[in-house]
């Protein structure tokens, strides 16, 4: 359970730390969502570049049954990097926005 622990910091502090970055157009904040039972990870954009609406999640993952699911990522540098060189194994890190079929060819876990 301590590294259940240990990955969801992680996953906070890495989504907090691109919260922080500033947006270079318009009115938009960027905020992390944390479910209440510690399991879903969301970063997304909300606001105003203009007449254009923003909102949108920019990373959601999920920690399921021992591993972490990325459902989506939208970060340039891909967060799945980030939590591999935090210290997360890649066979318990799951590219979920990938296709079962295709997720064997990864080098992460298929499931």
């Amino acid at each position: 359970m301590e590294t259940l622990d240990q990955w969801r910091t992680t996953l906070e502090e890495t989504l907090q730390y691109y919260a922080e970055l500033s947006c270079a157009k318009g009115n938009v904040e960027t905020y992390v969502m944390v479910s209440r039972d510690g399991n879903h990870f969301l970063l997304m954009h909300e606001g105003w570049q203009g007449n254009r609406r923003i909102h949108g999640i920019v990373v959601h993952a999920e920690i399921r049954d021992g591993k972490i699911w990325i459902h989506y990522d939208g970060i340039e540098g891909s967060i799945t990097e980030e939590l591999v060189t935090a210290g997360v194994p890649k066979e318990r890190i799951v590219l979920a926005f990938h296709p079962p079929y295709v997720r064997e060819h990864t080098g992460y876990a298929v499931a």
